[in-house]
């Protein structure tokens, strides 16, 4: 079983907002998901992330493979750091 950690879209026509989420990577985009880890808004002014960063680190210590836009975040709200100094530490 593939774990991904991904956005799941919601919100309106138009209006996105999304959950980042894990699950199966056989499940659907905005279906069934095992841990829900923060939300993303990218339409605010300043990008709204909110994240549970411990949550997120045990995940990836665990063998989770994020998709390029959630890398993108992680390494944007500092998370992907830990994670690697950790790896290789």
């Amino acid at each position: 079983m593939a774990v991904k950690i991904r956005l799941a879209r919601g919100g309106a026509k138009k209006k996105p907002f999304y959950r980042v989420v894990v699950a199966d990577e056989r499940f659907p985009r905005d279906g069934r998901f095992i841990e829900m880890l923060g939300q993303y808004d990218p339409r605010q002014e300043q990008p709204l992330l909110n994240l549970k960063e411990e949550s997120a680190l045990e995940w990836l210590n665990k063998g989770a493979q994020p998709t390029d836009t959630v890398r993108r975040l992680l390494r944007g709200a500092g998370v992907w750091a830990k994670f690697k100094a950790k790896a290789s530490a």
